[in-house]
């Protein structure tokens, strides 16, 4: 019998800035090739739990696991099975498509040979070989977002963590990553995401929590969530959300 060890553990997770306290004893679990999203104004302290289990702000207390790694003692093996695409546009100005990836996959020390393949790969996949060798201030929005998630994946990541993937797109770009997302996910791809679009929440995820200061409101499946807190026929994520905080998010 084959155990799969759960992608991320949480208990009791905790993360004070002084007298802040962003992250107050939130549990959840992941499972391998899930969907996992969170959903909370903001604030809430979603994007401090992400920080945390990418290994870049240490948490304050209570256990967090990676494939079954400390975060705070197994660092450096747990970024090398992830993929990070980050909540803002922070690709190289300077460099084309290509070589922002060709940069990039140096970080991980990928043989050239095997990263020139990779990223012909995920050029295509993102739908962007056209544009390899454009300038970055030249791409669209849409085909920015396209590209930092083809950047996460040029170290073939097992846990793909995106802080609002689809932020301030066009509803077909929005759909084009959304696509993409349920492909990974088909590949065996664990994902973890943070979303303030109920309808992206809606068809991407799994399972998701709602957080608001700090803690975790409530967890389970989209439809779980709406037939108990909303109950009628008609109703949305939304209604959830606004039952349950009092607040909207943006759509």
């Amino acid at each position: 019998m084959v155990v799969t060890v759960p992608a991320i553990v949480a208990e009791d997770l905790k993360k004070q800035f002084g007298e802040l306290v962003a992250v107050d004893g939130v549990s959840f679990t992941v499972e391998a090739g899930e969907v996992f999203g969170f959903l909370g104004p903001n604030g809430a302290g979603k994007t401090t739990t992400m920080k945390m289990i990418q290994c870049v702000s240490p948490k304050t207390g209570g256990k967090l696991e990676v494939f079954g790694m400390d975060v705070s003692t197994h660092q450096r093996e747990i970024k090398k099975l992830l993929g990070v695409v980050p909540q803002e546009n922070n690709l190289d100005p300077d460099f084309t498509a290509y070589d922002n990836l060709m940069v990039y996959s140096r970080y991980f020390d990928i043989h050239r040979a095997k990263a020139e393949r990779a990223i012909e790969e995920f050029l295509d996949f993102v739908q962007l070989r056209e544009k390899k060798d454009t300038l970055i201030e030249q791409l669209s929005g849409g085909m920015k977002r396209r590209l930092i998630l083809a950047r996460a994946l040029i170290n073939m990541p097992r846990l793909l963590i995106l802080d609002e993937p689809t932020i301030g797109l066009d509803p077909q770009a929005r759909h084009l990553i959304w696509d993409k997302l349920k492909s990974l996910q088909s590949q065996g791809i664990t994902i973890v995401l943070t979303t303030h679009y109920l309808e992206e929440a809606a068809r991407l995820c799994d399972r998701l929590v709602i957080m608001d200061y700090g803690k975790i409101i409530v967890e389970g499946t989209p439809d779980e969530l709406v037939q108990e807190y909303a109950g009628t026929r008609s109703a949305t994520l939304e209604d959830v959300f606004l039952k349950l905080t009092g607040k909207k998010l943006r759509e």
